[in-house]
Parts: C-alpha cells; structure tokens; sequence
C-alpha cells in the first residue's frame, strides 16, 4: 500500500550488493546458476541506484515515501479501548496518519546502521517514537537497542522489561493464546545488541557497550566464526575473553583489539545526557517491575 518502504529498500540493497559480491568471490557457483558478469554487475547498479527517502525539511527519513507528509494520528482522542488500533479503525484510515504499529524505521537502523549517521539515528529515533504504539510485541526489543544505541538508557531498559516480562506478566493479556516467543528471543537481542552494543558487518565483530542505571553488570557468551567469545560489561569498562578458536579482531566503540584467552578490557568512554523521547499519549512502556523487587544484574 506504499511505495519506498525504508527497511524493504535497505534490506534489498545489501541484499543485491551481498549476491553481486558473491558470483565474483565463487565464480564456479556461479557459472553453474547461469549468473553472467552482465547480470551481476546490473545487481550492484541496482544497490547502488536504490532510492532511501530522506526529508531535508524535518532532518529525518520517512517509513516510506511520502510518510512524513500525513497528519499525524489524533492520539489524545483515542481511547485506550481502541488499541490494537487495526482492531478498531480501517487500513484506510490507519495508512492515511502518522502512526506506526511497530518499529519499521528503527528496526531498518539496527539492521543497517551503515546506511545512517549518528545524528540521523537520534533524530529518527526520537521522532518516530512518538508515533509508535507498539500494537506488537515484535516491537519493544527492537526499540530496547536503538534506544540503547542513542542513548536512551532507561528508555531501553523498559523496553527489555517489556520484551522479557510480556509473558510472565500478561502484558498483553493473550497469553493464555501461547507464548510470544519472539518476544522472549527479543529479550535476548536487547540485552547482547543493546546494552552490550554488538553489530556484525563487513568489518566484522563489533561493541559499543553501555549499561543503564540499575544494572551492575551483564555479561553473555556467544560463537562466532568458529570461536566462543565471552563478554563482560561493567558501567565503566568492558572485558572480552577468547574461550575457544583463533584470536579475534574486533572493535570496542570504533577502537580494534585483538581477543584472546586472556581477558582484554577497555573502558567505557562517558555518555552525554540528552532528554528521553515521548511516546503516544497512553502509550509509554510500563515501569519496569520485577518478581520480588529490583535486581541489580
């Protein structure tokens, strides 16, 4: 129902670039499949000829082509009965207004972050959280690491309540439906991709670690290429150890190190304060609430 959807663009891009890429680095497979020279080089034009919106009025992307152009959706006059909102009004009227059910953009900026500055992710950010009602529990982890990524801490550290806690506390009042497993998985990608800040990309392995106020400390395993690689982020540093495999390059917030069985630590550099995002109004995620009080890890 729209034309330039971010994320879809995005996603086909390095989709496109990723297959042209590959027929030269496995040229045999390639042959076999019937792919020419000629045809993945037209693969590559069409990643690099990919049209990403862009709103030099506001500073900001739209979803899709044309979005930031809609009114924006009336969220004081709706009532907090009418949510799922698709449950209540038309496709019609909802793809007409400003207001998004689940993190698109911002999922497009945790999937590809090569394609945004810094800058451009805050004001993304802030910008469609205040359209965002989160009508699905896919949504919450999503918003848990870019908020993490610009600097949202307790914004972020909500949004993992929400995505870990959307079963045992019923947030969505269907669970008796069956589980949100994605939503149990999210927890996980919120923690590993939001407070410990891992990305994978051409470059690699790569963290830009940061915890909110109420955590002391998190630390993950996790395998990649052939090694298992141990993380361990304290509020002002972060150590990486090599539990099995090669030596490993990675980067610690834009810095390279080498991991190794040794345990490598680095410290944290400071976070600018800057003010939270609003939600829609009703719509902001739930204080956070733990079984038998707060935890400090």
């Amino acid at each position: 129902m729209v034309d330039d959807n971010i994320y879809t663009n995005l996603m086909a891009q390095r989709n496109l670039a990723c297959a042209a890429d590959l027929a030269v680095r496995m040229p045999e497979q390639a042959e076999k499949l019937g792919v020419s020279t000629e045809e993945a080089a037209a693969w590559r034009d069409a990643a690099a000829d990919m049209y990403i919106p862009y709103d030099e009025r506001l500073g900001v992307h739209p979803q899709h082509d044309g979005f930031t152009k809609y009114a924006r959706w009336d969220f004081e006059v709706t009532s907090p009965d009418h949510y799922p909102l698709l449950l209540h009004y038309p496709y019609f009227q909802l793809y007409r207004k400003q207001v998004v059910k689940q993190a698109d953009l911002v999922l497009a900026m945790q999937m590809r972050g090569d394609a945004f500055t810094p800058e451009q992710k805050l004001r993304n950010f802030d910008y469609y959280e205040a359209l965002t009602v989160r009508d699905s529990s896919l949504s919450a982890c999503t918003q848990a690491v870019m908020a993490a990524e610009v600097g949202h801490l307790e914004l972020a550290y909500d949004y993992l309540a929400e995505a870990a806690f959307m079963d045992l506390q019923d947030r969505e009042h269907n669970t008796r439906d069956g589980l949100h497993i994605a939503s149990l998985a999210g927890a996980w990608t919120a923690l590993v991709g939001g407070f410990g800040g891992m990305r994978t990309g051409p470059d690699g392995l790569s963290f830009v670690p940061r915890l909110p106020p109420g955590l002391a400390r998190l630390t993950f395993r996790l395998r990649y290429r052939g090694r298992i690689v141990m993380v361990n982020v304290r509020h002002h540093d972060a150590g990486y150890r090599l539990l099995a495999g090669d030596p490993l390059d990675i980067t610690h917030h834009g810095n390279p190190l080498t991991v190794g069985p040794d345990m490598v630590t680095h410290d944290i550099p400071p976070l600018k304060s800057r003010p939270a995002p609003a939600q829609p109004s009703g719509r902001a995620p739930q204080p956070r609430k733990t079984i038998g009080g707060d935890s400090p890890s």
